[in-house]
């Protein structure tokens, strides 16, 4: 037994104590007293290959791991309940939102602790209990109305992604320090689940978000493992999707499912991080800059290639490959631009289920209808891991990885991305993870190319809008100054209660410095509780 010391630093009311009763908090402490110390030394790692590449490097598969991408191998089996994977919807874990999610009509819910979520203490906690009534078969919601909302009979499988490796929990420290977020999540949820998942038939699934090395991977299976002798699970029933949503993972993908094997069922294409990723990791490289983010499509040389990379690998090994999210919400207000949008995420899934992807991700209930349509055409069987496509037999290597698209910085783009950001900051402090903008369903990951976006284009000393206006800090000032204004006369007297003055402080701080931050919600989970 480890020795179980730990503090809480918010009051444990009697609905937190539900959840966090002194066996959960056992557990959890357990967690972070066996594996938390491996973590600094991932992260780390990730700063040593960011000195590389500012030194002038690049990136390429690793020579020590050539054995296991030359080898033949494969996952372990997947449960009957994953086989078929053709749509998923992703959210925050909000009870209304959660049960919407359930009854949408997609096959899997991606319940969201991470990029969809503001992670103040109350909001995580309340998730847990959202995800637990769910798993339990006891999850209802009665709104300020009185309108009652319950989950019917054909719910949607229920997945939960946890944090990432960089982020924490700072109300729970565990021998003084806060504890992993990543573990909190994974500990509470398989602590609150094992038991009514047992009972009800289902599995304890997860995604595992952020990762950038095989040795992050490897954390995780020690884990699962650790977790399964805990409670006396069957050696492989926790089971896992990884997202590839950094370019240093895009080099690993055989590793991190050879590290995974006993857990793993699939990769997924998380293309909003992994283009924030490639502006993070050469953000100092000017061969690497970036032109307006509308323009950065998946029909663009590194993203293409990356996708098809994704489906080769995983069918090799008899994994899932799913395909990315599509971001675009309804436009009722305009049938005209409504049909624009839901025109180009047909495409997009076409795209995805013709190059060999086993499913794919919406980002609203409206949207997977047309994302089942497609792959119900192109995909009538449960997934295509067995079927040969084009993608498999291609040689795709690290140049494709890296080629990146040239073209113009606009000034809307420059716009757009301040506006965004500062939209999306001012939501998340005020608790909303997933926010509509301008007709898009932005979370963390697409804020976050907004604004590495920003500091690339002004840190670089050579970058100039296409009318040749010249990106500077001092420009980058003038124009958040002005956008800001224009926000508060919209707003009204909302504009400080929404924290855009806490929001345009924060951009400001993360654009101007000269040190990149790694993630915008390491600074601003400082900011809430």
């Amino acid at each position: 037994m480890a020795d179980q010391s730990y503090a809480l630093k918010q009051a444990l009311d009697a609905r937190t104590a539900s959840v966090l009763t002194p066996d959960a908090l056992n557990f959890l402490v357990e967690l972070q007293q066996t594996f938390g110390s491996r973590i600094p030394g991932l992260l780390e790692q990730r700063q040593q290959v960011q000195a590389a590449l500012d030194a002038g490097g690049s990136l390429d598969f690793l020579p020590e791991t050539k054995a296991i991408r030359e080898s033949d191998w494969a996952i372990k089996t997947t449960p009957q309940d994953l086989l078929d994977r053709r749509v998923e919807i992703t959210g925050p874990v909000d009870r209304k939102m959660v049960i919407n999610a359930l009854n949408s009509g997609a096959k899997v819910f991606m319940a969201d602790f991470e990029d969809a979520h503001s992670p103040d203490w109350q909001r995580t906690i309340d998730g847990q209990i959202n995800l637990r009534d769910a798993i339990a078969g006891e999850l209802s919601f009665t709104s300020d109305e009185g309108k009652e909302y319950s989950v019917g009979k054909k719910a949607a499988l229920l997945i939960a992604r946890v944090r990432g490796w960089h982020l924490s929990e700072k109300n729970l420290l565990v021998d003084g320090e806060r504890m992993a977020a990543a573990l909190f999540d994974f500990g509470l949820y398989l602590y609150l689940n094992y038991q009514n998942a047992q009972k009800n038939g289902k599995g304890l699934y997860f995604y595992l978000p952020k990762m950038e090395h095989y040795l992050e991977a490897r954390l995780w299976a020690d884990i699962f493992s650790h977790a399964e002798n805990k409670f006396g699970l069957e050696h492989g029933s926790i089971k896992c999707t990884v997202l590839i949503e950094t370019i240093p993972a895009a080099f690993q993908m055989d590793e991190i499912l050879y590290e995974l094997r006993d857990y793993i069922v699939g990769l997924n294409a998380g293309r909003w991080d992994y283009i924030f990723s490639v502006i993070k990791r050469f953000r100092n490289n000017p061969d690497f800059v970036l032109p307006d983010r509308a323009g950065i499509t998946m029909e663009t040389g590194f993203l293409r290639a990356y996708s098809r990379l994704l489906i080769k690998t995983c069918h090799k090994r008899g994994a899932h490959a799913m395909g990315g999210m599509a971001a675009q919400i309804p436009i009722k207000r305009d049938p005209q631009a409504d049909a624009a949008a839901k025109d180009k995420v047909r495409l997009d899934k076409i795209r995805e289920a013709t190059d060999g992807h086993d499913g794919t991700w919406v980002a609203h209930p409206d949207l997977v209808p047309i994302a089942l349509e497609v792959f119900n055409d192109y995909m009538p069987e449960a997934n295509q891991i067995s079927k040969a496509h084009a993608a498999h037999g291609m040689l795709i290597g690290a140049s494709d990885l890296l080629d990146t698209p040239k073209g113009d910085i606009t000034e809307a783009g420059f716009v757009l991305n301040i506006t965004a950001a500062l939209h999306y900051i001012a939501a998340w402090l005020s608790g909303r993870g997933a926010v509509p903008i301008f007709d898009l369903m932005e979370d963390a990951a697409t804020a976050e190319i907004s604004r590495a976006q920003l500091w690339q284009w002004v840190h670089n000393g050579q970058c100039a809008l296409s009318d040749g206006t010249a990106i500077t800090a001092n420009y980058f000032s003038r124009e958040i100054e002005r956008i800001s204004r224009e926000i508060e006369v919209t707003s009204g007297e909302t504009y400080a209660s929404q924290h855009y003055p806490e929001a345009v402080k924060l951009l400001s701080e993360l654009v101007l410095d000269s040190k990149f931050v790694e993630f915008l919600t390491l600074p601003a989970y400082e900011m809430i509780n």
